[in-house]
């Protein structure tokens, strides 16, 4: 896939309306709706503000949450709206619809320099069937499309590709920081380029495993996903997750990674537990000596110093996925320990979103590393090599 898209830089926006896909999917409390946490409205501001200051009329969109059937007023974009006049520090229209009367009474009457949002695009059936009615109808409101939902990119819906067929398609701001930082991690990477897997199962990042055997110099195995690799090799995994189905799977890799030269590291010992509980008997053995009745939960003090070293002299390091139960303070250290190697390191740090990206913040090295990625599932469709339809369906430069 190509990376190098034309960005709003590369357009004139002066006096054109402009659909711009956001990734408003906030999160919010369950009782009040209240918004908990806007981080991904500030994220869209760089080219919201640059699309105003240059003069366009901005008709924003964005979907929020899983409605079932319809419109859901508990999901309804109108707290986001509020919200990003709040930040923005100047008044956002509101459209009670996507494509209906109100949205395009309102998107012909806006006027350059204003922001209209419009409601949720899954309130509309055909958002997610990527419907070409629907796409024709939100294109047929604008002169040009601007794609900055990195976290949906990976779906081809309505809001996020369909539209692109209608309008000439560019990226964000946002976006383009992700294609440049990911984009130019598997395609040109600074080496050796190192690649840190963790979280609890195989299956899930396979397809990332055998892409990056292709590309990385080093392939570092963490979280649960390890006792599935620890199995395949004859070791006792106790109680420990475990994916049975890809015991052949986990050997195969192993393989792969000899015969292409490429450094696979598994642990070498365990944090195990007698329970799965913040505050469980635990103990270090070796890795694969997991005795019965106990289960690992955390990579233990021999595989951090091995990891930690791999990641000392990297050119880039990408980052997906926890090495313990991080949620568990006492089976946090393999975690925290690699967030802090990566903090001191003078590598290209890349963290794929997700548990990496919380884990970073909540320990505070966020500003340590050189890009945190937006979209967790997006991020990782990318690092599998997958076409993401939301970027190929952008203007190449």
């Amino acid at each position: 896939m190509n990376y190098n898209k034309k960005t709003v830089r590369d357009v004139d926006v002066s006096g054109k309306k402009v659909l711009l896909r956001c990734d408003f999917n906030v999160p919010q409390d369950k009782e009040t709706g209240e918004i908990t946490s806007d981080k991904r409205i500030v994220a869209a501001l760089p080219t919201i503000r640059y699309l105003l200051d240059n003069n366009a009329a901005v008709i924003a969109c964005s979907h929020l949450g899983k409605p079932k059937n319809g419109p859901d007023p508990k999901l309804s974009l109108a707290p986001v709206a509020k919200r990003l006049g709040e930040l923005l520090g100047r008044e956002v229209l509101f459209a009670a619809d996507v494509v209906g009367e109100d949205a395009q009474a309102k998107a012909a009457a806006l006027k350059p320099g204003q922001i209209l949002l419009l409601e949720n695009t899954r309130f509309e059936k055909g958002e997610t069937k990527n419907d070409p009615e629907l796409a024709k109808a939100m294109a047929s409101m604008a002169e040009l499309y601007v794609s900055d939902a990195f976290g949906a990119v990976h779906r081809a819906h309505a809001s996020t590709a369909g539209v692109a067929a209608y309008l000439p398609a560019v990226s964000g701001f946002l976006i383009q920081k992700e294609l440049e930082f990911l984009g130019g991690a598997i395609a040109d990477p600074k080496r050796p380029l190192v690649a840190i897997l963790g979280g609890s199962k195989v299956s899930s990042k396979i397809g990332v495993i055998n892409n990056l055997l292709e590309i990385a110099d080093t392939i570092i195995i963490g979280g649960g996903m390890a006792y599935t690799f620890a199995a395949a090799q004859g070791g006792k995994v106790g109680g420990s997750l475990l994916e049975a189905d890809w015991m052949d799977y986990s050997r195969e890799m192993i393989e792969k990674a000899k015969a292409k030269g490429v450094k696979l590291l598994l642990p070498v010992d365990t944090v195990c537990a007698d329970a799965f509980a913040p505050d469980a008997k635990s103990q270090v053995v070796k890795a694969g000596e997991i005795p019965d009745g106990w289960q690992g939960l955390d990579i233990g003090p021999e595989t951090v110093k091995l990891y930690c070293d791999a990641v000392a002299d990297a050119g880039t390091v990408i980052w997906n996925g926890p090495m313990g139960v991080f949620e568990f303070p006492a089976f946090a250290k393999g975690t925290e320990a690699v967030a802090e190697a990566l903090s001191r390191t003078s590598a290209i740090t890349i963290i794929g979103g997700g548990d990496s990206a919380a884990a970073v913040e909540q320990l505070g090295y966020a500003d340590k590393m050189t890009h945190i990625s937006t979209g967790g599932g997006a991020s990782l469709e990318f690092l599998e090599g997958k076409e993401l339809p939301g970027v190929a369906c952008l203007l190449d430069k």
